[in-house]
C-alpha cells in the first residue's frame, strides 16, 4: 500500500485488504477519545444512571448503524466518502463535502490539541505562559503517526485500546464502590436540565463526523462483512463506553470532566498517562481525516503536506479557544454533517444500484443540483428540528434526493417525448 497517497484520488485496489482484527482496532482507537467522555459527562450530569444508560445505548446504536452503513458502501466500491461525494455533489460540488468534513475533524484536532496542553498545565502545576508552546509542540507531533499513514495507526492502536479500557474499567469500579454500588447510583438526583431528543442528538453528534468519514478505513476492509462488524463494534461498544463511563463517572462525582475525576479518584498519574495516550490514539485518524478530506478539496496526493498544513490550522485553532466550544460544536455537527451520509446512501442505492462505476471512467457533471439541494434540505431539517437532529437530517436529505431524482427523471422523459 503506498504510504504517500494510500489512494487519496482513487479506489483502493483488493489486494492487500485487512481482516476484521485490524479495521476493528483502528476503528477502536478511533472511537476511545477523551472528548467523548466529557460529553458523557454533561449527560451524567443531566439524567440519572437508568435514563442515561437507555440514551447512550439508543444514540450509539443509531451512530453505529449510520457508520456500517457507510462502512458497506466502502467497502464495496473501495472509495471514501469525499470520493463517494464526487457521484452525488458532482466533480466540483463534492468540494463542499471536502469542505464540512475537513472542518469537522480539525475541530477535533484543535480542541484535542487545546486540551492536552490546558489540562497538563493544570495537572503538573505548570507556568501558564506555557500553554501555548504546549499546543504548538502536541499539535505537530500528535501528526507523527498519520504521517506513517494506515500502518502506524495499525500499530498503534494495539497498544492503547487494552490501556485504555482497562483504565476505563479500573475508574468506573472505583467510582461505583464510593457511591455505594447500584442503589447509590440509582438515589442521585441529576443537577442539570437536558431534554431527551438534544442528548441523542449530543451522543450522535460526538461521532457524527467520524462516523461519515470512518470508510477511510473500512473501505480497506476485506469485505462488507468485515467494514459493518467492524464498524458496529467500535461504534456502538467503543464509543458507548466512552460516553457510559464519562456518564457513569459524572453521576458519583457531579463532575462531567474525566480528568478532574480521575484526581479525585487518586489516578493523577494513569489521568495524565490517559490523556497523552488517548489523545495521541484518537488525533491520528482525526488528522488523517483531514488530510483525506484536503488532498481531494485541492485534488492533490500529497497526504503528507496536507497532513502537516493541517495540523498547523489545527494549532492555530486551538490558540484560538477551540477548548471552550465542545458542546456547541457537537450539536452543530450532529445538525451538518449526517445529511451527507443520507444523499450518500440514497445516491449509492437508488441511482447507482448498489455499484458506482469507475472513477476514472465516470462522466460526472461538475456539479449535481439534486444532491446539492437534497443536501441543503437536510441540513435545514435537522438544525431547526426539536427532534433527533441526525436523524432528521439523513431522511430529509435522503427523502428529498429520491423526490428531486424522480422528479428530474420524469422531466427528461416529457422532453423526450416532446423532442
Amino acid at each position: 500500500m503506498s504510504s504517500t497517497s494510500e489512494f487519496a484520488l482513487s479506489e483502493a485496489p483488493r489486494q492487500g485488504r485487512k481482516g476484521l482484527l485490524s479495521i476493528a482496532m483502528v476503528l477502536f482507537s478511533f472511537t476511545f477519545f477523551t472528548g467523548t467522555m466529557f460529553a458523557g459527562g454533561k449527560l451524567g450530569m443531566a439524567f440519572g444512571v437508568s435514563d442515561m444508560l437507555w440514551i447512550a445505548f439508543i444514540g450509539n446504536s443509531l451512530l453505529a448503524l449510520y457508520a456500517a452503513a457507510l462502512a458497506l458502501i466502502g467497502s464495496r466500491s473501495g472509495l471514501n466518502t469525499v470520493l463517494m461525494g464526487r457521484f452525488c455533489f458532482g466533480e466540483a460540488g463534492s468540494r463542499l463535502s471536502d469542505f464540512l468534513l475537513g472542518f469537522a475533524e480539525l475541530g477535533w484536532y484543535a480542541w484535542g490539541t487545546a486540551t492536552v496542553a490546558i489540562v497538563l498545565v493544570k495537572l503538573l502545576d505548570l507556568s501558564q505562559g506555557l500553554t501555548t508552546p504546549l499546543m504548538v509542540l502536541f499539535g505537530f507531533g500528535f501528526c507523527v503517526t498519520a504521517l506513517v499513514g494506515y500502518k502506524g495507526l495499525d500499530v498503534l492502536s494495539r497498544i492503547s485500546v487494552p490501556l485504555m479500557f482497562i483504565l476505563l474499567v479500573v475508574s468506573m469500579v472505583i467510582a461505583t464502590r464510593t457511591i455505594g454500588g447500584w442503589q447509590g447510583l440509582a438515589a442521585v438526583l441529576p443537577h442539570e436540565s437536558m431534554s431527551v431528543s438534544a442528548a441523542i442528538t449530543m451522543v450522535f453528534g460526538t461521532f457524527a463526523s467520524g462516523a461519515t468519514q470512518a470508510t477511510n478505513w473500512t473501505r480497506l476492509a476485506r469485505s462488507g462483512r468485515v467494514a459493518v462488524i467492524a464498524s458496529v463494534l467500535s461504534f456502538l461498544v467503543g464509543n458507548g463506553l466512552m460516553i457510559v463511563a464519562g456518564a457513569w463517572c459524572a453521576i458519583v462525582y457531579q463532575q462531567a470532566d474525566i480528568v478532574e475525576v480521575m484526581m479525585l479518584q487518586g489516578l493523577s498519574f494513569a489521568a495524565v498517562v490517559m490523556l497523552c495516550l488517548n489523545l495521541w490514539t484518537i488525533q491520528g485518524p482525526t488528522i488523517y481525516n483531514v488530510s483525506a478530506a484536503a488532498c481531494h478539496l485541492v485534488r492533490s496526493e500529497r497526504r503528507r503536506t496536507m497532513t502537516l498544513i493541517a495540523a498547523a490550522v489545527g494549532v492555530v485553532l486551538a490558540i484560538g479557544g477551540m477548548y471552550e466550544m465542545l458542546i456547541p460544536f457537537l450539536i452543530l455537527l450532529g445538525s451538518i454533517i449526517p445529511p451527507i451520509g443520507g444523499v450518500i446512501m440514497a445516491d449509492y442505492w437508488c441511482r447507482h444500484r448498489g455499484q458506482y462505476p469507475l472513477l476514472a471512467e465516470a462522466r460526472l457533471p461538475r456539479y449535481n443540483l439534486i444532491g446539492l439541494g437534497a443536501y441543503a434540505v437536510g441540513a435545514v431539517a435537522a438544525y431547526s428540528s426539536p427532534w433527533i437532529a441526525p436523524l432528521v437530517g439523513i431522511g430529509a436529505s435522503a427523502a428529498c434526493y429520491l423526490v428531486l431524482l424522480q422528479l428530474s427523471g420524469q422531466r427528461r422523459n416529457q422532453l423526450q417525448e416532446t423532442l
